[in-house]
């Protein structure tokens, strides 16, 4: 928790040293550019650091101060999950802006805004295209069925009203972001995190006796709160439908999307909270193999390969039901054109197999034996 107090910290320093204009990765508005790199890997760091300080709290309370650790978990949440909603405006447009591009064959779409770095790939890709159709050549002639025809005739609209939708939720993300890293909730944030630095405030046992000039405090063993972190986590994969999951096409879970409520799809819910389980059970094992290597003076660590790949399967998971979300409620969007609904409706669908295919690799990779690399 000091390592990670410390990355705070220093994450912090570096986003004001950087003249923070932007939080996470600009407004998205006409005319505003994007922030430097260094700010924008300084309130990732900044992110990450809170995102693992409350998973810690999580998992080991038991062993804290419980009116500090009571007070810090929902401030820390509230951080990280401020911080975080910018950014995933921002990647949620990119995700389904390349979706309809691949869906519809059509490149009339919104350029998608700068999510944090910029690869260079990327940016060559998109100069190539530029340069190879020049303007006022129509593209190359496709192959193309009569329903992906239609679909072309109202990508262009469909990706227009994404793009103004989630970009105005950026810019609000952004403002209230900016907002809250000059309140005083965040000052005061950071204020206990740097006590955090230096001292962990550990649970106190029993009244100090006589002579003594420190109160007494329990043995910090992890290993019984991080064995019940696991469990809990086994408890919940155990309750995900992995037989259903085993096919890389689910129709039962597609069922859901064919119907115009507007609530989240009911499949979901237990395997975000999977992703939130394994996210705990992580932090739990760094924790472990920190006091591992200071009792056996080794700094190395391990890392377990089939949690990164299920967690990696989970992230997707998370993005494309969200995306598919972001879709359906653009599809309600009233006196839109048909072709437009149609065009969101396939996009919703498409999204929905990106699911489903995330949580085929879960299970996937879960069910295979441990491999851990040192």
């Amino acid at each position: 928790m000091r390592a990670q107090a410390t990355e705070f910290l220093r994450a912090l320093r570096r986003h004001r040293e950087s003249g923070a204009g932007a939080v996470a990765s600009g407004a998205g508005g006409p005319g505003r550019t994007a922030p430097p790199a260094d700010d924008v890997d300084a309130v990732r760091a900044l992110r990450r650091a809170a995102r693992r300080i409350s998973g810690t709290l999580h998992t080991f309370q038991p062993l804290l101060d419980a009116s500090w650790a009571e007070e810090m978990r929902p401030e820390l949440a509230w951080l990280s999950g401020t911080l975080a909603l910018e950014h995933a405006y921002a990647s949620r447009l990119e995700r389904l802006l390349q979706a309809l591009h691949r869906l519809s064959g059509s490149s009339a779409f919104p350029a998608p805004r700068p999510v944090g770095r910029t690869t260079a790939a990327t940016t060559a890709t998109s100069t190539a295209t530029t340069a190879t159709v020049p303007t006022g050549v129509p593209a190359p002639a496709r192959p193309a069925s009569p329903d992906r025809g239609s679909l072309t005739v109202g990508a262009a609209k469909a990706g227009a009203l994404l793009d103004r939708q989630l970009t105005l939720a950026r810019t609000r993300a952004h403002s209230t972001a900016l907002q809250a890293l000059g309140s005083s909730r965040f000052h005061a944030v950071a204020d206990k995190v740097a006590l955090l630095a230096s001292e962990v405030p550990l649970r106190v046992t029993a009244r100090p006796s006589r002579g003594a000039t420190a109160p007494e405090t329990t043995p910090c063993d992890l290993r019984p709160l991080a064995a019940a972190a696991e469990e809990r986590l086994a408890d919940a994969v155990t309750a995900l439908p992995l037989v259903a999951a085993g096919s890389p096409y689910n129709a039962q879970a597609l069922v859901h999307g064919l119907s115009p409520d507007p609530a989240p799809h009911p499949q979901d819910a237990p395997w975000h909270q999977v992703r939130l389980l394994l996210r705990l059970h992580r932090y739990a094992l760094e924790a472990l193999a920190g006091a591992d290597a200071a009792d056996a003076g080794d700094p190395g660590d391990v890392v377990d390969v089939r949690l990164l790949a299920a967690g990696e399967a989970l992230d997707r998971h998370r993005d494309a039901s969200e995306a598919a979300a972001a879709a359906a409620q653009a599809a309600r969007t009233p006196r839109i054109a048909p072709a437009t609904a149609y065009a969101l409706g396939v996009l919703h669908a498409d999204q929905r197999h990106e699911v489903e295919a995330a949580r085929y690799a879960f299970q996937h990779s879960w069910r295979k034996e441990p491999i851990r690399l040192p």
